[in-house]
């Protein structure tokens, strides 16, 4: 059971191979289904075992690769195993891989089909089978192996074993370090032990920070050595000059040389000069200066106005070193969803066989309006009252269409008392098939795990990977089409009252390459249905050619309308599959679920052909509202002079609207909306080139020298949409600098559609092109490229899990807290070690230069001028300490002025606080 090296890449592609091949555990030969399938077992009837094994407990030190391991329920898992069987009849397990990747949803993981006959110890006796797997790599979300085993008939001893093959992907896989929830027990083998594991090749830290301001110390400490050693030399050579003159007033003190002649006794002189001036270099400054950062660390950990009590969590310093570079913060990176947004996600819309359906007024909407010059408070009033008429209409027809057990009134998000009408077939037969149709999809296309409650009436919870799955099947729920959970026989529903069984034939994961996920549904009349979602771009164009071009074009302007409405949009689409064509197809995917080199690249590429010539039901729309706080926080730094970017995955007409709703966008600014159609580069250069003209600048290096040494906030006339294509040609190198200048000029940055990659690049440009302190905050596993390339990386622990978190300098609960954290802990922070700086090097100075002063009466003998006493202590106790107070404790201003006059840290932006003039000005002894 010892993996074995891979095998090389397969050259047949996707290719049924010509000779027979061993069959596998989910596909069968031949043109029609049969009437079971044949999963095999790997445990061998034949085999001969004492029967005497048992597990016992051990350390994880111990445990190696190939041994058999049971793991109950909320243990840790000690290495990455492969999972055989488990307590659930139906093979599956739920884990928690918080520690992993941040997540804090339970995912499913399943147990290979061969393995779950596996229960106890003395059938682990009787297993044969080898395992197949790839080299140790770090991709959390990836793995491929093989297991191969021989199956041998308990009826037949004598018979020849078939040879027979299952895949084993990461749904099969136990990570080290996740927690094992819901699930009695998990029966497994292992497959990686200690540094080979994912979590351990995972295993890289924080890129290490140090503060701008500690950088720039080291060369003060430099010059202070150049001018020690001026200072010795000085007082060696007058020394060893007025030693050998003789006659003089050091005859009477100096008994006899000790060098013996005065070019030595100038060499000692030197070295016990170095004796006595050494703390002219202040080494104890740098130990004064942590024990500082490390009280200013507490108090951010301890202010009360940072705490999250929702969550439980206070505003968390993870390093502790650059609390300083907070005070002196220009430019703000901020992702979009989950950092500006709560990520908690309301069904709110969606359009249904051309007809739209749904009512909501959302933030962005709002930001629209506010846009047009509406009185907002107004119509929100007035659209609020609407909309509550309309919910208690909703819930009325509801309950007289099916009285819903698990419908519980203060849930519905989805407010459209038309939809139940249509679904009652009010308006006739085909609108009401469709939007049965619509929500069935909903409910069956989804990796959601459900949780029944029990209670009167019962409720029912969905976990899921993504907030917007849950959301999906959540108002699937609410109109009668109830997800109950899974059985070994599919998936069950319970709609309009009846309970029906789905069988789950296949499903074709979402991921950030593919933008859409599909579930291939055998129905109750054994008629076969691909459910399909993801972006509207990717659905349609796999759509089928020549068909519902009325509905297409409609629904696309139903979903630019949501978009505008700053609502998440998805579209919805399915396909009827033959039985023939499915079974064909079901072969080709079995042959790249079982490939161990590039199996992910052939299961995109057999998904792709399935994924075509679809049928366009609807869309969906879904609003995520802004954080509390967001827009008077992005007010307040930008009264700070600090300049806020947006860089998110969300289309540009969203993002825009949003942007007016949280004051990143208002009415008197001109947007400029960058979109490269033909993707080139000289057609990016000419758009630059126009738009640079506008501020009469050309992106020569003169400019940009300019644009380095000025810290003033560019004036409210111009913001900057752009998307990812066309970002990806603006960060060529030979056009950076002119749109670097070209936003240096615009108030607003809203950078969309953008990969993490692209965020951690813009980030790189601003910081290296304008030679500025940068700021990048976000909440999910996408922003750890862009928070570990900025100066000061905070984190957001929220709905999409806490690997931001972990990988972030400081750790906040909410946006809001922002303010308060560069405002007032970061000025205080940068202005107060300034100040000790600065007080470090006067007090050494003066005590260095009197003692050296002295020398001038003494002919540079080295004498002290103090008592010993006071030479040991002056560093510590006269001096050190009462600068180390001031380092912790100064308050030039409360913290309430600071948040109410935010032109206070302009001084930080420009960086006054500590400056080599202060620095030189402080030597002038």
């Amino acid at each position: 059971m010892t993996p074995v090296p891979s095998p090389l890449p397969r050259t047949d592609s996707l290719q049924l191979p010509e000779h027979e091949r061993p069959k596998t555990a989910f596909s069968y030969e031949g043109g029609g289904a049969p009437a079971a399938k044949n999963f095999g077992s790997l445990i061998n009837p034949n085999l001969k075992a004492p029967g005497k094994a048992r597990f016992h407990q051990d350390y994880w030190k111990n445990v190696k690769v190939g041994d058999f391991v049971r793991i109950y329920n909320d243990d840790q898992i000690p290495a990455d195993v492969v999972i055989l069987s488990t307590s659930d009849p139906d093979g599956a397990c739920y884990v928690e891989t918080k520690n992993l990747d941040g997540e804090t949803n339970l995912k499913v993981r399943h147990a290979l089909r061969s393995g779950r006959k596996i229960k106890h110890a003395r059938d682990c006796e009787k297993t044969q089978f080898t395992i197949e797997s790839e080299a140790p790599q770090p991709n959390l979300y990836q793995y491929s192996g093989v297991t191969r085993w021989t199956q041998y008939s308990s009826k037949n001893p004598d018979s020849q074993g078939e040879e027979m093959v299952e895949p084993i992907s990461i749904n099969n896989l136990l990570l080290r370090g996740c927690n094992l929830r819901n699930t009695d027990w998990v029966l497994g083998v292992v497959i990686f032990t200690g540094f080979d594991t994912k979590i351990m090749m995972n295993a890289g830290i924080t890129p290490s920070k140090r503060s701008r301001i500690a950088r720039e110390l080291n060369w003060n400490v430099i010059y202070n050595f150049i001018i020690l050693f001026l200072m010795c030399f000085v007082s060696g050579l007058i020394q060893g000059i007025t030693w050998s003159e003789g006659s003089n007033s050091i005859d009477y003190f100096e008994f006899g040389s000790i060098g013996g002649k005065p070019s030595l006794d100038g060499f000692i002189t030197f070295w016990a000069a170095v004796i006595l001036f050494q703390n002219l270099v202040p080494i104890s400054l740098y130990i004064s200066l942590e024990i500082i950062k490390t009280c200013q660390a507490f108090f951010i950990y301890s202010d009360i106005e940072m705490y999250y009590e929702k969550i439980d969590y206070p505003c968390t310093p993870k390093s502790w070193n650059i609390s300083d570079d907070l005070g002196q913060i220009e430019y703000i990176f901020s992702d979009k969803t989950g950092t500006l947004t709560q990520n908690v996600m309301e069904f709110k819309k969606a359009t249904i066989n051309g007809v739209p359906y749904g009512e909501a007024y959302t933030e962005a909407q709002a930001g629209m309006q506010k846009r047009q010059g509406v009185d907002v408070e107004k119509e929100g009033a007035r659209a609020r009252e609407e909309i509550a008429q309309a919910r208690a209409k909703m819930l009325l027809e509801i309950r007289k269409l099916h009285d819903n057990p698990y419908l519980h009134d203060d849930e519905l998000t989805f407010v459209a008392p038309d939809f139940i009408a249509d679904l009652s077939g009010a308006t006739g037969k085909e609108q009401q098939q469709a939007n049965a149709e619509f929500m069935l999809a909903l409910a069956l296309c989804h990796t959601v795990i459900s949780d029944t409650i029990p209670g009167d009436p019962p409720r029912i919870e969905f976990k899921a990977q993504s907030p917007d799955e849950a959301a999906l099947v959540a108002t699937a729920r609410d109109v009668g089409y109830t997800v109950l959970g899974n059985s070994p026989d599919g998936i069950r529903l319970n709609i309009m009252g009846e309970e029906r069984t789905f069988k789950v034939l296949n499903t074709l994961e979402f991921n950030s390459t593919r933008k859409r996920m599909s579930a291939i549904i055998r129905m109750p009349d054994n008629k076969i249905i691909l459910y399909c979602k993801g972006a509207d771009s990717i659905i349609y164009s796999r759509l089928k050619r020549g068909e519902q071009s009325e509905l297409r074009r409609t629904t696309a302007e139903h979903l630019e309308m949501f978009a505008r409405e700053g609502l998440r949009t998805l579209c919805i689409a399915q396909k009827e599959l033959g039985e023939e064509e499915y079974q064909n197809w079901n072969r080709e995917h079995e042959i790249a679920a079982a490939a161990i080199q590039d199996r992910e690249d052939k299961l995109e590429a057999v998904s792709d052909l399935i994924e075509r010539d679809l049928t366009l039901l609807g869309g969906t729309a879904i609003e995520d509202r802004l954080q509390e706080g967001v827009p008077d926080t992005i007010a307040l730094l930008a009264d700070a002079g600090i300049k806020l970017w947006v860089l998110t995955g969300d289309k540009v007409e969203t993002a825009i609207n949003i942007g007016f709703s949280c004051n990143l966008l208002n009415n008197d600014m001109e947007l400029i909306v960058f979109k490269i159609e033909d993707e080139q580069i000289s057609s990016a250069e000419e758009e630059l080139d126009k738009h640079l003209a506008t501020f009469n600048m050309t992106g020569s290096d003169e400019e940009l020298a300019a644009a380095r040494k000025t810290h003033e906030p560019p004036a409210p006339t111009h913001a900057i949409v752009i998307d990812g294509d066309s970002l990806k040609l603006v960060l060529d190198e030979q056009l950076r600098q002119k749109f670097l200048l070209l936003c240096k000029q615009c108030k607003s940055v809203l950078c969309c559609r953008v990969s993490p990659a692209q965020k951690a690049a813009v980030v790189s440009m601003v910081k290296s092109g304008l030679d500025v302190m940068t700021l990048s905050v976000g909440d999910g596993a996408n922003d750890v490229a862009m928070i570990q390339e900025a100066d000061v990386g905070v984190g957001i622990a929220g709905e999409e899990g806490r690997q931001a978190v972990m990988s972030a300098d400081y750790a906040i609960g909410q946006f809001r807290f922002l303010q308060r954290l560069v405002l007032v802990h970061g000025r205080w922070s940068y202005r107060r070690l300034a100040e000790t700086i600065a007080n470090f090097f006067y007090k050494n100075i003066v005590w260095t230069f009197t003692i050296f002063w002295y020398q001038i009466f003494c002919n540079f003998d080295m004498t002290y001028l103090y008592d010993y006493t006071y030479i040991l202590l002056f560093n510590l106790a006269f001096t050190s300490l009462p600068i180390i107070f001031m380092g912790v404790l100064d308050q030039d201003v409360s913290d309430k002025v600071s948040l109410a006059v935010p032109q206070l840290y302009r001084r930080g932006i420009e960086r006054l606080e500590w400056t080599q003039t202060k620095f030189w000005s402080v030597l002038r002894f």
